[in-house]
């Protein structure tokens, strides 16, 4: 052999060795936390599939690149702040907060991991960025615009119940926003001539009495928020055709169970979203320099099913607005 050829043999194996050695390599596995908010992985199937899927199309495997930890707290304010701490002493990448809450309890226990909030109403008011376009700290995601369609949620009830007078808002005051929602609507009420009535529901024992209350009490309609009402929209859904209650929430997965329509964001989609920031963060991306986004689009479902049962006919010009028609 030519001491030429010998040399670019030598060159070429010294290239392909390293590699080789590189190809052999273990992948580094991504250990990502996910705080949710429900008690169950069964209660939060419907947006865990949606997570698992767009870290999937990502590249993202569990048991190959990727481990998920998550944590269902049960709506339990305590059971959040334990499992924030779990997360964080076991020193995950990334930590997803499904809710605002979450997000909240997570800030105030770590100032280093990287937070990704997922359904987060008021990201600013509740000092979880400074502000949208310049988050700073540790935390970034996706900010809902739940008390701004306060007025809409209404004039949806309103359009699809004939002599609409008196609406009803069942809520947990313990979500961080709680009180900002119930003035917006109540403003949304007066401007358009509604009584209205704010019902507390703590717990989900008190879901089933409060809608007792409110049909012993002769209201047409109905207006449910919050990570407890989803937790338990079962039941939800299952008082409000038991006690005749046209019932209207921000969150369109909820309307299958028994609810009358929904208005609201493309919650799948903030799932998918808040993925993305993951990956830019396990990247190198700064959660601070992040922006946050606050989506826009919004969505329409209507349960055509309930509608029947209650003995409503929803207008056709309600109907062809529709993005989702449940028959």
């Amino acid at each position: 052999m030519k001491r030429r050829d010998f040399i670019t043999l030598l060159g070429g194996a010294a290239v392909a060795y390293p590699l080789a050695i590189q190809a052999q390599q273990p992948k580094k596995v991504r250990r990502i936390g996910v705080l949710w908010h429900a008690g169950s992985p069964q209660e939060e199937d419907v947006y865990l599939r949606v997570l698992t899927k767009a870290f999937n199309d990502l590249g993202y495997v569990e048991g190959k690149n990727l481990e998920l930890e998550h944590r269902f707290p049960a709506e339990q304010p305590e059971r959040f702040r334990t499992l924030a701490r779990e997360l964080i002493e076991s020193n995950v990448d990334v930590i997803v907060a499904v809710t605002a809450l979450g997000a909240v309890i997570l800030k105030q226990a770590t100032s280093t991991i990287p937070i990704v909030f997922v359904l987060a109403p008021d990201p600013v008011g509740t000092q979880l960025v400074e502000s949208l376009a310049h988050p700073g700290g540790n935390a970034t995601g996706l900010s809902l615009m739940v008390p701004d369609l306060s007025g809409k949620h209404l004039a949806l009830l309103k359009e699809a119940i004939p002599n609409l007078a008196r609406v009803a808002f069942l809520f947990d005051p313990r979500e961080p926003i709680a009180s900002r929602g119930r003035a917006a609507y109540l403003k949304a009420a007066k401007d358009l001539g509604l009584s209205f009535r704010p019902v507390e529901v703590t717990s989900p024992e008190a879901i089933e009495q409060a809608f007792s209350e409110i049909a012993r009490d002769s209201f047409d309609g109905a207006i449910v928020a919050g990570a407890l009402m989803f937790n338990e929209r079962v039941r939800v859904g299952s008082s409000a055709l038991a006690y005749r209650m046209p019932t209207l929430s921000i969150v369109g997965e909820m309307v299958p169970n028994g609810l009358l329509m929904s208005y609201g964001q493309d919650f799948p989609d903030y799932f998918r979203k808040a993925v993305g920031y993951v990956d830019k963060i396990l990247k190198g991306a700064n959660p601070g320099d992040l922006p946050v986004e606050q989506r826009t689009g919004f969505k329409l479902v209507i349960n055509l099913k309930t509608a029947k049962a209650l003995g409503l006919t929803i207008p056709p010009s309600l109907l062809v607005t529709a993005d989702e028609v449940i028959d």
